[in-house]
């Protein structure tokens, strides 16, 4: 019996909150939701705060309390999670306030917003392109501020999904079988991320996909392309002497050296 008496005493205060909620969004007292939406964010009720700071905003915009309700809206969609409307907020804010009160804050949790929506290597990158942008804006306009590393540290975690972008992106042409397009999607990756921890992979795919090439090419073609690729594999063999692409390498470079007529330099002959 209590605990029916407790439920319907909780349903009437949701209903009754509910209520009082409906009317101070249809309420033409701004004071009163400027007021409530104060109290609902400090509770961490941001959908509420937000809905009347949306309404009361616009009011309030050429008063001195502008500035506060703007970054309470932009923290109060952050704080639920829906960083491209808080990141829009932000910077908003940033262009209205060039030098407000929060604008060192406002370009750290810009480029977060950014550093949150950031998604998967697997996907577009533009936002992550963004973010790292923002983060070198920061420690560019704040080099004394305590989150500079942070904002290093956060940069490189979004190199890194960069770099794995760029790895999977190259190495899809070469699973389809697409050997030009592979070589030249390898080359960009590697000029582009020289230091990649992908590198030797890449470059023994790289040096597969010229060979398949010069296999499948036309006759007149062939010569051309087999040369290219007995380059690729003296760069990979500098580079790589020790490689655990080894014996697949071996076998590329003898069947091009049958093919170009040439002798097979010592340097084969070590490779395990």
């Amino acid at each position: 019996m209590r605990s029916r008496t407790y439920i319907l005493l909780l349903a009437l205060m949701l209903v009754t909150s509910c209520g009082e909620y409906q009317k101070i969004l249809k309420s033409t007292d701004y004071d009163l939701k400027k007021t409530r939406a104060k109290e609902y964010f400090d509770a961490g009720k941001y959908v509420k705060s937000t809905e009347l700071l949306e309404q009361i905003i616009p009011r309030y915009r050429a008063t001195e309390e502008a500035e506060d309700l703007i970054w309470m809206d932009a923290q109060g969609y952050y704080g639920m999670k829906q960083y491209d409307m808080a990141g829009s907020v932000f910077k908003s804010y940033m262009e209205q306030y060039g030098y407000g009160k929060y604008i060192e804050e406002a370009y750290y949790m810009s480029a977060m917003c950014d550093y949150n929506i950031s998604p998967r290597a697997e996907l577009d990158q533009d936002n992550t392109k963004t973010a790292i942008e923002g983060f070198t804006i920061f420690i560019s306009r704040y080099p004394n501020s305590s989150r500079v590393e942070e904002c290093k540290k956060l940069i490189n975690d979004l190199h890194e999904r960069l770099v794995e972008k760029s790895y999977i992106s190259a190495k899809l042409y070469y699973d389809m079988n697409q050997y030009k397009a592979a070589v030249v999607a390898l080359s960009n990756s590697l000029k582009e991320y020289s230091e990649t921890k992908y590198r030797e992979e890449m470059m023994f795919l790289k040096l597969n996909s010229l060979y398949y090439y010069a296999v499948k090419s036309l006759a007149v073609k062939q010569k051309e392309r087999y040369q290219a690729t007995l380059d690729e594999y003296y760069s990979f063999m500098e580079e790589f002497p020790k490689s655990k692409y080894a014996k697949d390498v071996k076998k590329i470079y003898q069947e091009t050296a049958r093919v170009l007529k040439i002798q097979a330099p010592g340097d084969v002959a070590n490779i395990q």
